[in-house]
């Protein structure tokens, strides 16, 4: 039998990578493992309870009704955009690239991500934008104004606002102090 497992916070190749450890762990023969979701085979019913557990333990978890995995896919757009650099080369806006990817209407879509994830699409976009920032700002390859063209900003001025509103400091007192902590990005919203 196969079967299909939607995986909240998955949203690296690492993630991928210890999700198919720990489905492996199990006796399950893992057939793909994508970011958030794996496909298993297996001769008898699926231990559900026992890999919520095994997941839980490297802070997944699965995803069962139909409004988190919608919640969850549109999280994954998101921080898939943001961390292939994807927002610099996007032909659409963010409403009509999840109206396309989700093919629902995009005023359902915000309401129901901002009652299921607590915060607005937007403010999820901007939490990952600026971890994504001071990633590349601890990375130091990369000036300010190439950071704010690869992210899509309409210019350095406006990353820096938004830096600062959201951190405190400005993008250059984070790049001298480097050392402050970065959030994972499955932690963010």
């Amino acid at each position: 039998m196969i079967t299909t497992l939607r995986i909240k916070n998955m949203v690296c190749s690492r993630c991928k990578r210890v999700v198919t450890e720990d489905l492996s762990s199990l006796d399950l023969r893992v057939v793909d493992v994508r970011i958030g979701e794996a496909v298993v085979e297996h001769d008898e019913s699926l231990p559900l309870e026992r890999i919520r557990e095994i997941l839980i333990k490297d802070g997944f978890d699965l995803v069962e009704d139909r409004t988190s995995a919608l919640v969850e896919r549109v999280k994954e757009l998101i921080v898939d955009l943001v961390q292939s650099d994807g927002l610099q080369s996007m032909n659409l806006k963010l409403s009509e690239y999840i109206e396309q990817e989700t093919q629902r209407d995009y005023r359902y879509i915000s309401t129901l991500f901002s009652q299921t994830a607590g915060c607005t699409i937007e403010k999820f976009l901007i939490a990952q934008k600026i971890e994504r920032v001071k990633e590349l700002l601890v990375y130091d390859e990369m000036s300010l104004t190439d950071i704010a063209f690869t992210l899509g900003y309409s210019s350095v001025a406006y990353l820096s606002n938004q830096f600062k509103q959201e951190t405190g400091m400005p993008p250059t007192v984070f790049k001298k102090d480097a050392v402050q902590a970065r959030k994972g990005i499955d932690s963010i919203g």
